[in-house]
C-alpha cells in the first residue's frame, strides 16, 4: 500500500458484503440478532479485504475502549516477566487489548506511566508492585477504574493476586529442617519488596516457633551477584541457607564453590521461584515454585468480572510447591571435592 493510502474501512465491508455499515457493526459487537448467512458474508468480506478494526473510532461508538492497562518494573525479575506475559496472554482471550508501560518504581516514574494509562482511556489496570512506593504513589494520585494487583503479597485484600509467600517461605524452611538443619540464614531480596518482606518475615517466624537461634539476615536485591558477594557474609554457624529468590540462591552457589565448599555436603541451599535454570544448576536447587501463569490469568479474570458488571470472585492466595532437587542434604563432614 502506497504512501497516503488507507485501509479498508468498514464502508468497504459492508459493500462488498452488500449489506449496511450497521450490520457490519453489529457483527464486529456481537449482536445475537443477525442471519447465520448475514454474518458468514460480512465475516468473509472482512478477511478478503483484511480490515482491522479502528479502536478510537469503536470507542466513540460504544464509549468503550476495550484496554486494560498493564503497569510493570522495568528491571523484570523472572517472576515479574512470567507474570506480565501471562496477563498479556488473558486480557486478549477475554477479548481486550492490553497497553503495557514500565516504572522505574520512582515515584515520578509511576506517576508519569499512570497519567500516559488513564490518558489512553484505559477500563482496567492491572499494578505489577514490587514495592510498596509504587502503591502509594497510586493511591494518591486515585483509584479511577477497577485495578487488580501482583506482586504485593496480600496487600490489596480481595484485588490482590499471588502465590502465599509465607507458606512458601516455610516450606522451604521445613524442608532445611527436616534434613537436620538448625543453623539456617537467610539472604533476603530488596527492602522495599513487600514479597522478600513477608519471606522474611517468614524467617523470622518460623526460627522463633522452633526455637532456633536467627542468623543476621542478608540484604540482596534478586540478582545472582548479590548471592555471590552475600556468601563471604555467611554466619560461621551456618550449615544451610534460605535465599528469597533462585537468582541469589545461584550466585550463592558459585561463590560457595570457588571458596571450596560443595553443595549440600558442606552448606545446603533452597531458592524460591523454580525458575528454569534451578533444575539444571550443580547441583540441581531445591526451590519452591509458585505458578505466575495462574497468578496473571487470575488477575485478569477479577478485572473482567468487574467490567461485566459481575461480583469479583474470591481469590485466595495461591498454594505454592516445594520442588525437592539435590541442593539440600543433612549437616555433616565434607564428602567431596572438586
Amino acid at each position: 500500500m502506497g504512501r497516503g493510502a488507507r485501509g479498508p474501512s468498514m464502508h468497504d465491508v459492508a459493500a462488498l458484503a452488500g449489506v449496511s455499515h450497521q450490520t457490519v457493526s453489529r457483527v464486529l459487537n456481537g449482536f445475537e440478532g443477525i442471519r447465520p448467512e448475514t454474518r458468514d458474508r460480512v465475516l468473509e468480506a472482512i478477511e478478503r479485504l483484511g480490515y482491522r478494526r479502528n479502536l478510537a473510532a469503536r470507542s466513540l461508538a460504544t464509549g468503550r475502549t476495550g484496554v486494560v492497562g498493564v503497569l510493570s518494573p522495568d528491571n523484570p525479575t523472572y517472576g515479574a516477566t512470567s507474570s506480565l506475559f501471562a496477563v498479556e496472554h488473558a486480557v486478549r482471550e477475554a477479548g481486550l487489548q492490553p497497553l503495557i508501560t514500565t516504572t522505574s518504581g520512582l515515584p515520578e516514574s509511576v506517576e508519569s506511566a499512570l497519567e500516559f494509562m488513564y490518558g489512553r482511556a484505559v477500563e482496567a489496570l492491572v499494578i505489577m508492585a514490587p514495592s510498596r512506593s509504587v502503591l502509594e504513589v497510586h493511591d494518591r494520585m486515585g483509584v479511577e477504574v477497577p485495578t487488580a494487583y501482583l506482586l504485593t503479597g496480600d496487600e490489596r485484600g480481595r484485588w490482590s493476586v499471588s502465590a502465599d509467600q509465607s507458606k512458601g517461605a516455610e516450606m522451604a524452611l521445613q524442608a532445611l529442617l527436616a534434613a537436620g538443619h538448625t543453623a539456617i540464614q537467610h539472604v533476603r531480596g530488596p527492602l522495599d519488596s513487600t514479597e522478600a518482606q513477608l519471606r522474611s518475615d517468614a524467617y523470622s517466624r518460623f526460627m522463633a516457633q522452633n526455637s532456633l537461634a536467627r542468623l543476621p539476615i542478608l540484604e540482596g536485591d534478586w540478582s545472582p551477584q548479590s548471592g555471590f558477594d552475600a556468601y563471604v557474609r555467611l554466619d560461621p554457624r551456618a550449615t544451610a541457607v534460605f535465599c528469597a529468590n533462585d537468582q541469589m540462591a545461584i550466585g550463592l552457589m558459585h561463590a560457595a564453590s570457588v571458596g571450596g565448599r560443595w553443595v549440600p555436603d558442606d552448606l545446603s541451599v533452597v531458592g524460591f521461584d523454580d525458575i528454569p535454570e534451578a533444575a539444571h544448576t550443580l547441583p540441581p536447587l531445591t526451590t519452591v515454585r509458585q505458578s505466575f501463569r495462574e497468578v496473571g490469568t487470575l488477575a485478569v479474570a477479577l478485572l473482567t468480572a468487574a467490567l461485566e458488571g459481575r461480583e469479583p470472585p474470591d481469590v485466595e492466595p495461591l498454594m505454592p510447591i516445594l520442588v525437592e532437587r539435590d541442593s539440600v542434604g543433612p549437616p555433616g563432614e565434607r564428602k567431596r571435592s572438586w
